[in-house]
């Protein structure tokens, strides 16, 4: 997929675009159309994070941190973690 992001100071809206047919993003927009796709958050430890959420029974679709944009690792819980909503881990840079 293509990205870009909009930054107005900390806070930032990432763009993506699928680049074929079989993209996980492709797969969500003919279900889903488009709109949100889902919200990210920055945490420390990636690893920790998802494991917090595995520790109080929620779904994951990562269960450890996995390279990202910007050269930053990431992680995703299910929706049904959050209220049918994907959510994703940013490891904050050192």
């Amino acid at each position: 997929m293509r990205v870009a992001f909009l930054t107005a100071g900390e806070p930032h809206v990432e763009l993506v675009e699928p680049t074929g047919p079989d993209s996980p993003v492709s797969k969500f927009l003919a279900s889903r159309g488009g709109g949100i796709h889902h919200l990210a958050f920055a945490v420390p430890d990636v690893d920790a994070a998802l494991a917090e959420v595995a520790r109080r029974g929620g779904r994951l679709l990562d269960t450890k941190g996995r390279p990202g944009a910007r050269g930053r690792r990431v992680g995703f819980c299910h929706p049904a973690a959050f209220g049918g909503v994907l959510v994703e881990y940013v490891e904050e840079r050192p």
